[in-house]
């Protein structure tokens, strides 16, 4: 732990950051996260997986993937699919989710498809994070003897950023009639609009080790820019919620957002979602 601690690079001040500033920063701790060094935290990839980056061509552009397969097929020649979002809004990697999802690849057995999907910058908004997932999610089931999946038993799957870009694809998959068996969203941050600090526990928690208000902010600035539509891009505030695919919502007991995913699951309810 303590090497990791020494090689993390140092905050910038969340609420002034400057964009050469960001970008610096994002590339420094996204080397340590992907680094062998980080698995001190991130834990061992499962023995029994195979992972690998393949690059998706997507349109107007070719975006990076990262698969995680049991060795020997799983048993079939057509597995469940599971899409991954990894977390972190402005910074992460889908390496950074190894241990889940190589254990997931091997438990199931599935195919786990990590999206390395757009972060968030100046220019860089949350909808472009969320048509990365969506995309992703409906080329591997439009291509699924390709992948070697079956397109009947797919699931999607995120932590924070990653669950709120996972919800929204959800959504998208029942507008397009692709069905989901799943959706299993961890500590989503569902609401960028300008409630998202309405909720008890962003006051409870606000300086959390994992994730504090400055960095919501910032979360925000970028994900939802003057004059985009904050409540397109806020599950917690989809005007339908009823005939999605049955939800999983992990909840932590001490994060800002923990209540975002309190509001998202209740809504799920209420809507006829399980």
């Amino acid at each position: 732990m303590s090497e990791v601690t020494a090689q993390r690079p140092p905050e910038p001040d969340w609420d002034t950051v400057t964009d050469e500033e960001l970008v610096a920063y994002r590339e420094a701790e996204n080397r340590l996260r992907a680094s062998p060094a980080a698995r001190v935290i991130t834990g061992d990839p499962e023995p029994g997986a195979s992972i690998g980056w393949r690059q998706v061509s997507l349109p107007g552009r070719e975006l990076p993937v990262r698969i995680h397969r049991p060795d020997g097929g799983g048993g079939g020649a057509d597995l469940p699919f599971v899409l991954h979002v990894h977390g972190g809004g402005f910074v992460g990697t889908a390496v950074q989710s190894d241990w889940v999802n190589s254990h997931l690849a091997v438990r199931l057995p599935a195919v786990v498809v990590s999206v390395e999907h757009r972060l968030l910058a100046p220019g860089t908004t949350l909808a472009a994070a969320a048509d990365d997932g969506w995309d992703v999610l409906r080329h591997v089931l439009e291509h699924a003897a390709e992948w070697g999946v079956d397109p009947a038993r797919g699931a999607v799957f995120g932590e924070s950023c990653g669950g709120l870009i996972s919800a929204l694809a959800a959504v998208r998959a029942r507008e397009a009639g692709l069905g989901l068996r799943a959706q299993v969203l961890v500590n989503p941050a569902a609401d960028v609009t300008g409630a998202m600090f309405d909720h008890p526990s962003i006051d409870r928690h606000a300086d959390s080790p994992a994730l504090t208000l400055p960095q919501l902010r910032l979360v925000q600035r970028l994900a939802v820019p003057p004059g985009t539509d904050a409540r397109a891009l806020s599950p917690l505030h989809a005007d339908e919620l009823g005939g999605l695919a049955p939800a999983l919502v992990v909840v932590p007991t001490e994060d800002p957002v923990a209540d975002h995913g309190r509001r998202y699951a209740e809504r799920l309810r209420a809507a006829g979602t399980p």
